[in-house]
């Protein structure tokens, strides 16, 4: 396995993890995320290289200027970083912000993608979509009173509540970004990247051309069902797969997402 560092054009030092040998798969976190969390559901597979970057304010990277942070440079830092690799192609794939991102490569440079896995989508196309206003809102809290208030405050909300109601690991979530250890690098992406899309039109993504994956779960406020159908039936021959939620059971979660990412990627796994 490569830890490695590398730096953008405009100066931002970004880090990476690049595990394995095979067939390229790049699989990216969520907002507030690092490399740890799709690491957690990847399957261990002979013939497939993982490629996970933590972008700009995630993990070990820099936040860099505030003002570029975008769904739109995520994709391009990672594309700079398959160019760093020497990866001409490979399967774009994420969880939630990770899915966005890899919805704006393969639709925006689609001869860069081979494959395409879309895990819990949050967005289709569209900007700021009412589901993640509970992230503006802990930024908001976070800006006005601090970590300590902020998680308070969120606890006496009713929006929290709402949230609560339909998925407590949601809810939980939402109060691990007050122990965030950078509190500005939180607010700038919570209040920022939440109020964003993909960037790219249901028209394009109509015309896509590659094996899709999409994966959702049950009981989840912030990655709706409903998101995640919506985009099979936008892209053609796509696949869709419901799994377990972690509020039902985080044992069964991991099991059956790395069940279903090893049965999408064995046909294009590289043999040894």
């Amino acid at each position: 396995m490569t830890h490695g560092f590398f730096q953008t054009r405009d100066g931002c030092r970004l880090a990476y993890v690049d595990e394995g040998h095979g067939t390229p798969v790049l699989w990216q976190h969520g907002l507030g995320a690092d490399r740890n969390q799709p690491a957690e559901v990847f399957p261990d597979m002979e013939g497939i290289r993982r490629i996970t970057l933590e972008c700009r304010g995630h993990g070990l990277s820099e936040l860099g200027d505030a003002s570029a942070l975008s769904i739109r440079q995520f994709a391009e830092d990672a594309l700079d970083l398959l160019d760093l690799l020497q990866v001409r192609r490979a399967v774009a794939g994420g969880i939630s912000l990770g899915a966005a991102i890899a919805l704006r490569l393969a639709t925006v440079y689609p001869d860069r993608a081979s494959g395409l896995i879309l895990a819990r989508p949050a967005w289709v196309c569209e900007n700021a979509p009412q589901h993640l206003q509970i992230y503006r809102e802990v930024a908001q809290l976070l800006e006005r009173h601090g970590p300590e208030q902020a998680g308070k405050r969120l606890n006496a909300s009713t929006l929290l509540r709402e949230v609560e109601t339909v998925s407590p690991d949601n809810a939980a979530s939402m109060q691990g970004f007050f122990r965030r250890p950078n509190p500005l690098s939180t607010i700038e992406l919570l209040g920022r990247i939440p109020a964003q899309g993909p960037g790219v039109s249901r028209s394009a993504v109509n015309e896509l051309e590659l094996p899709t994956l999409v994966i959702a779960n049950g009981q989840d406020f912030v990655h709706p069902v409903e998101t995640a159908q919506t985009l099979c039936h936008l892209i053609r021959d796509a696949s869709f797969q419901l799994i377990t939620s972690k509020t039902e059971s985080r044992e069964r979660y991991v099991a059956e997402f790395q069940h279903v990412l090893r049965e999408f990627l064995e046909p294009m796994r590289s043999r040894v």
